[in-house]
Order: structure tokens, then C-alpha cells, then sequence
């Protein structure tokens, strides 16, 4: 039978891990730049603890990156009502952090 103190120790335990998800879950405010549309102002929200995340904003196509490891990802595109794969491999910019770019296609996805 459990104790009082275990049951009270794995609530709070519980309401802890909910409490980080939800607030990394949590969409943010930030500014884009793609290389197809510029810069604009978006919505950045992180989509899993490997640092995979989701940049949308009205009027323009939302991307996510999914992280495959340290510096390299795969992203697609939602035009709508589908999901787009995006050709190739994105790396991570050595100069900017936020920044991403796809050499088989020559194009560079920022969120700040």
C-alpha cells in the first residue's frame, strides 16, 4: 500500500512534468526569414527536447524542422491541407544558431 508521502511526492512529481511541457509547448512571438519570402513576423513553437520546432504566421506556409542530430534536420512545408516534405537535408548556420539552410536546394530558414 502506498504511503501518504509517496502519493504526494509522485502528484508533485506529475505536476511538475506537466507544468514544463505545457510551458515548452507554449507558442512564442519571433521574427522569420526565409529565403523564399523574407522577413516577417511569425509564431515559434518548440515541438520536442531535441530543439525540433514549428514557425508559422497568416498568409505564409508554416514550416517545422525536425532535428536528425546535432546540426542536421528535416523539414516540411504545410501548404494548406498537406504536408510537403522539403528536399534534402537542412544544417544548421555556424554563424547564427537560429538560422538553417538546405544545400541541395539553396535555401535558409531563421527564427529569432
Amino acid at each position: 500500500m502506498m504511503t501518504l508521502k509517496k502519493m504526494l511526492f509522485g502528484g508533485g512529481v506529475c505536476a511538475a512534468a506537466l507544468l514544463a511541457f505545457s510551458i515548452s509547448a507554449e507558442a512564442k512571438r519571433a521574427r522569420r526569414y526565409t529565403s523564399d519570402d523574407g522577413y516577417f513576423s511569425c509564431s515559434y513553437r518548440a515541438i520536442d527536447d531535441a530543439g525540433s520546432f514549428r514557425i508559422s504566421a497568416p498568409g505564409y506556409p508554416t514550416y517545422v524542422l525536425e532535428i536528425d542530430g546535432p546540426g542536421f534536420a528535416y523539414g516540411y512545408v504545410n501548404l494548406g491541407r498537406r504536408n510537403v516534405p522539403l528536399p534534402g537535408q537542412s544544417v544548421r548556420s555556424r554563424d547564427d544558431g537560429a538560422c538553417w539552410s538546405n544545400p541541395q536546394t539553396s535555401t535558409k530558414l531563421c527564427a529569432w
